[in-house]
């Protein structure tokens, strides 16, 4: 039995040093990190010349360390901050390429308006002379109205297009029936025979209905380029939750704080960080593509024999054709005019002015389209492939976050940073989208409380993607502004000093992801070291009881 006991003693004595604890041995320098927190703009004072025990550290593995609690909360505010900045920048891009876009078939649709107006003012003088000299205001108005309609204002296109037919009816009424005494009232009865009497032929109507759907879907395309960049500019200046920089700062600086400056994460671990990070924002994937498909149809309707610059280029010719209309139709006009409103009093110049406006009327009064076809194609084939670029944008994130940041290379997948060390990456990779996060094993989501800021943008593109399918058939829907319309807090807010020490809260889960434990990289750094001593020090005590027991 005495050489049991003996036997016992000297295995523990000669096993004790392989489990003890770092002291047995020099501690690693930590001037690297050191060098790389400075870096970073932060004080040294209180940073550790050598590695020190880890159990006070809430987001990185808790091994021997360079980074104290202070360390570890600057780091983790600081991977917040690159992440946002990451995310501001990748929506500025997009930004400046849906902005590039508005500006300019926003200054291509007015130079239309304003070639348009150009083309009226330089041939309608020749062609119809006093009638236009003495009337141009109705035809400016009418222009000035488009233009307000294009840039936003709250017009009813029908009404601004009935009006313009009303007052053109008044006036040619007016010039062909100088002899009489007309006064306003009468004018005003006038006027409102235009629908039943369709002085004009059917120019009017057709009009209406070209103009109306062609200034529709103008208008609402802008409008969605413009909403477009509204939303990326709103969903990229989110805050990050507290447990997303956790995530951050565990994947990003841990691997400093451990004394592998040099590990990179490995590829499967940085997606789900970044999918767990931004899990909201991908929810806006499948509105975001409705309304990039729904841009593409419109902006295809822009070309063709309806298309917007055969209609507002051919404006002049079209109203002349009705005025020449009216103006070859004018005694069976006035007849049913004068049966409508009575017959008008006598008084007037005893000349009507009418055959020299008939003579000059006849003079055509030709489109200039031509010239803008070419223009509008590449315009329309330059968007189109703009907006099929961004449509993947929300899912793609989480990629192109991590496409410069992970490890590559032969062997990497074994040699990355897994959040525990470096070895290879086992949990599989989670899906798109909030719902899709539930078993994250690095970001853990409240999958029943989604980002209400994001919720709201997802209402913007759905009202503004109804707006454009009304385009399409040619109804205008008065835009609403539904920003105050869903109220609630936005995602969790990390506070600079705060990020690493808040309480972690999850919906719970029967089928959470194994945890996979990694070996440390340093084999002479062993967490727990006191656990792995206990059966040795159990062996003496008992040793020492039984020999004194003996005596």
């Amino acid at each position: 039995m005495d050489s049991f006991i003996i036997a016992a003693l000297a295995l523990c004595s000669l096993t004790a040093p392989a489990y003890g604890d770092k002291g047995a041995s020099k501690a690693r320098s930590c001037s690297d990190i050191r060098q790389f927190y400075n870096g970073k703009g932060f004080s040294l004072d209180g940073v550790p010349q050598s590695e020190i025990s880890g159990e006070h550290l809430r987001i990185c593995p808790q091994g021997y360390t360079c980074c104290t609690s202070g360390m570890e909360d600057n780091l983790a505010s600081l991977s917040r901050r690159e992440m946002e900045g990451l995310l501001k920048d990748a929506g500025r891009a997009l930004q400046a390429s849906l902005n590039g876009q508005y500006k300019t078939f926003d200054g291509y649709f007015l130079d239309l308006l304003n070639r348009s107006e150009l083309a009226l003012q330089e041939s309608f003088p020749p062609a119809w002379g006093l009638l236009y000299s003495q009337n141009a205001p109705v035809f400016s108005d009418l222009y000035s109205e488009l233009r307000r309609y294009c840039r936003g204002s709250n017009i009813n296109l029908e009404e601004v297009l009935n009006d313009f037919w009303a007052r053109l009816l008044e006036k040619l009424f007016n010039l062909a029936n100088s002899e009489y005494l007309i006064g306003e009232d009468y004018l005003e009865c006038v006027s409102k025979q235009t629908e039943t009497l369709r002085p004009f032929g059917d120019t009017p109507r057709d009009l209406k209905l070209k103009v109306t759907r062609t200034f529709v879907a103008a208008r609402s395309f802008v409008q969605g380029l413009v909403i477009s960049g509204e939303v990326v500019r709103k969903v990229s200046q989110l805050q990050l939750s507290q447990e997303c920089t956790r995530a951050m700062m565990k994947m990003t600086y841990c691997p400093h704080c451990r004394g592998m400056a040099s590990a990179r994460p490995c590829a499967n671990y940085c997606s789900n960080v970044m999918k767990g990070c931004l899990a909201n924002q991908a929810d806006l994937n499948t509105e975001w593509r409705h309304l990039a498909d729904t841009m593409m149809q419109v902006a295809n309707r822009f070309e063709g024999p309806s298309g917007v610059d055969i209609v507002v280029l051919s404006l002049p010719s079209r109203i002349s054709e009705a005025i020449l209309t009216m103006m070859e139709n004018i005694d069976t006009v006035n007849s049913k005019l004068f049966q409508a409103c009575g017959n008008p009093r006598a008084g007037g110049t005893s000349t009507t002015g009418l055959d020299e406006v008939m003579k000059r009327g006849k003079t055509t009064v030709e489109d200039r389209v031509g010239a803008s076809t070419g223009t509008l194609e590449k315009l329309v084939s330059d968007v189109s492939k703009r907006l099929r670029d961004m449509k993947p944008y929300w899912v793609s994130l989480p990629s192109a976050l991590c496409s410069d940041r992970v490890a590559t290379g032969a062997g990497a997948e074994d040699k990355c940073w897994n959040g525990m060390n470096r070895a290879r990456y086992l949990p599989e990779v989670m899906g798109d989208g909030l719902a899709s996060q539930i078993n994250n094993p690095e970001v853990e989501i409240d999958i029943t409380k989604p980002d209400m800021n994001i919720r709201q943008q997802i209402m913007q593109l759905k009202i503004m993607t109804h707006r454009l399918k009304n385009a399409l058939n040619g109804n205008d829907v008065d835009f609403q502004d539904t920003s105050d319309d869903v109220s609630g807090s936005g995602s969790g807010i990390c506070a600079d000093d705060m990020c690493a020490r808040g309480p972690r809260l999850s919906v719970p889960s029967t089928d959470r992801p194994k945890l996979y434990a990694y070996p440390p990289e340093n084999k002479k750094v062993v967490k727990g070291s006191a656990n792995q001593n206990l059966p040795c020090i159990t062996v003496y005590l008992l040793s020492l009881v039984t020999l004194l027991l003996r005596r």
